[in-house]
């Protein structure tokens, strides 16, 4: 369970009274009903210098993820697999409560979370990113960048993440007489993904739960339950935020529907990997 501090908009006792009668009602003050996802744009491989990239935009929650692969040394106890890093940050410009510096405990718990749903289904295959076992591997470097912060900052990560590796290419690689050197000029192939992944995150009130908060309600719910979710329908990793707690049924129902959007979110991104061109607009040259 997380209970890392966040700065929450202040929002009028009038509107904070709206958003508990709407919710009570089974409504939400933007139209939408409680398990409805935001509107939700893709643009894959933004930054064309990066091995794959993504831009997401969930309502008015925006962010992009480049992936990035480079030559490693492998972890001591997995001498046969390659690296994944998971990095998030937090861009001061994406809201008021976001400080320059290093990274937050906000932006590290993102980064945690993305890396535990990505890691537990091994949906990257890093055991075909040994170059030579226990010396030389792949490291994936997965950069996440908020840059426009209205609420669900989880799920858009995990989006973005998810594309930008799925869409990410191997570098080539070139022997020499001191190791090796990566040659960004040429590709490999494709990065090896074993299982698509994404989060569903839920706010809770009371015993009713809200699909992909919005900032306004996420500084109004009692707490927040974040479900990762791959391709079989398995659940990979299950975050809680938010001191109160909930009843067992409501546990459930969280369950459930977390497995129920899911599958609609993995649909999504099928749809998307499945049609890229339709999706690419190149934003970013470097």
């Amino acid at each position: 369970m997380s209970i890392t501090p966040e700065k929450e908009p202040l929002l009028p006792r009038l509107q904070v009274e709206n958003i508990i009668k709407s919710i009570k009602r089974g409504e939400r003050i933007d139209g939408r009903g409680l398990y409805d996802y935001r509107p939700l744009e893709v643009v894959l491989n933004p930054i064309q210098k990066a091995s794959g990239s993504s831009l997401v935009r969930l309502g008015g929650t925006q962010v992009i993820a480049g992936v990035k692969l480079e030559l490693g040394e492998p972890f001591p106890d997995r001498p046969n697999e390659g690296v994944l890093q998971v990095h998030a940050e937090f861009v001061p410009l994406a809201s008021p409560s976001f400080e320059p510096g290093p990274p937050d405990e906000n932006s590290i718990e993102i980064a945690r979370i993305i890396d535990r749903s990505l890691r537990e289904p091994k949906a990257v295959k890093l055991d075909t990113l040994v170059v030579e076992p226990g010396k030389v591997v792949w490291v994936v470097f997965d950069d996440i960048y908020l840059v426009d912060h209205q609420g669900n900052i989880t799920d858009a990560s995990m989006m973005a993440s998810m594309l930008a590796l799925a869409t990410a290419r191997i570098p080539g690689l070139v022997k020499t007489e001191t190791g090796y050197r990566v040659d960004n000029t040429k590709q490999t192939g494709p990065l090896p993904i074993n299982t698509l992944v994404v989060t569903v995150t839920m706010g809770i009130y009371g015993d009713t739960i809200v699909v992909d908060p919005s900032l306004e309600e996420e500084a109004v719910l009692d707490s927040f339950l974040t479900i990762a979710v791959d391709e079989a329908g398995r659940i990979c990793g299950v975050q809680k935020r938010g001191m109160k707690g909930f009843s067992r049924n409501t546990l459930e129902n969280a369950v459930n529907t977390a497995l129920s959007k899911g599958r609609d979110l993995i649909e999504l991104l099928r749809k998307i990997l499945n049609n890229p061109g339709e999706y690419m607009k190149p934003l970013v040259s470097e």
